[in-house]
């Protein structure tokens, strides 16, 4: 689905005097600004609590009650909240609909605080970020897609931000969209940054909004960097055999693809997870091309009707005893390879593991 349009906050700063809120909710609001198209979830005691169009935002989705809190204001500024305890579920609810939550923590013990508690937004949550195991499928990957256009090109960088895999390529060939189409459809993101470019490719838009349910949301051209020395000093780069790659100094399609991913990443864990710590560069030449139609007509991974698992090729071949397993055969099966050696590779590769 499309990143949903949050509504504007009932409190418009440019022309309210922000000095007559209370001291929180001053503070609430100079932190939803920075956090506008979120969902902000902000600590108050043993809740997680939401304001004004937030609020009423949430209680509507989530049907909860919406009551009101004095904020130094003639009327009771809307509220509805969580536990603290049970927030995981509410969120996950919000980020199957199509939202991101930021959740904003409190940095100190209210008991021994001065004046009001330091808070600050420990990590935002989204489709293509969560690592929640109660929503996650063991034996399937939750990508989350960069996708940056320059002219007829496009550089694509995708990763699973809960195992570390991560992988990249250029697409510079005939019938460019559709190829990239294709390699959408192979990894089925769940989320998906674009570019201005992109974004201003109003058809091209409109095909992927319409082929695929991601969250697509544009990111500003300036994290789509061309520093290439801050992948290489960050990340070990390989090719599909796992030997090193030397070639991504040529690659400025798939370095600023790259470079969005890890900020974006970053960004919302306000960290570099651990595990983030090597991208496979791959030609996508290297696998049999099958678009989005193809894939569901075959019910390789999921059934048309109802997407389950039962009764496709994936049903009948998982024999697999692990998640890890699980993955890889659902990644073999989604990248049928062209080429008869790689393919006698993979066949061997099979019977070690």
């Amino acid at each position: 689905m499309a990143e949903n349009e949050l509504q504007h906050n009932t409190v418009d700063e440019e022309n309210v005097d922000m000095d007559k809120f209370s001291p929180m909710m001053r503070h609430y609001l100079e932190t939803k600004e920075k956090y506008k198209d979120c969902i902000l979830f902000y600590r108050l005691g043993d809740f997680y609590e939401m304001f004004f169009d937030d609020a009423i935002n949430v209680s509507r989705e989530l049907e909860l009650t919406l009551t009101g809190k004095n904020c130094g204001q003639e009327e009771r500024a809307p509220m509805c909240g969580v536990p603290f305890h049970a927030a995981d579920i509410y969120i996950n609810r919000l980020i199957e609909k199509g939202y991101k939550v930021a959740i904003c923590e409190q940095l100190e013990d209210p008991k021994t605080a001065k004046g009001i508690v330091k808070r600050d937004v420990i990590r935002v949550v989204t489709p293509g970020t969560v690592l929640d195991d109660s929503v996650l499928e063991e034996k399937k990957n939750n990508y989350i897609m960069s996708i940056y256009k320059e002219g007829i090109y496009f550089g694509l960088a995708v990763c699973d931000i809960s195992t570390g895999d991560f992988y990249a390529t250029e697409i510079k060939e005939d019938n460019n969209f559709q190829k990239l189409l294709d390699e959408v459809s192979r990894y089925n993101p769940s989320e998906i940054l674009i570019n201005k470019m992109l974004s201003d490719s109003e058809e091209e838009l409109k095909t992927l909004k319409q082929k695929f349910s991601s969250f697509i949301s544009v990111k500003p051209n300036n994290i789509f960097s061309q520093n290439v020395q801050y992948i290489k000093d960050n990340m070990e780069i390989t090719d599909v055999n796992n030997s090193e790659y030397k070639e991504l100094d040529k690659k400025f399609l798939a370095i600023s693809a790259i470079n969005s991913l890890i900020y974006y990443i970053e960004d919302t864990q306000k960290e570099k997870p651990e595990n983030l710590n090597k991208i496979v560069m791959y030609e996508s030449t290297k696998y049999m091309s099958l678009d989005i139609s193809a894939r569901r007509n075959l019910e390789l991974t999921e059934k048309m009707r109802d997407k389950s698992k039962k009764g496709t090729l994936l049903w009948v071949l998982d024999k697999t005893s692990t998640s890890m397993g699980g993955r890889l055969l659902r990644r073999w099966i989604s990248d049928p390879l062209v080429n008869v050696a790689d393919i006698n590779s993979r066949l061997r590769s099979s019977k070690r593991t």
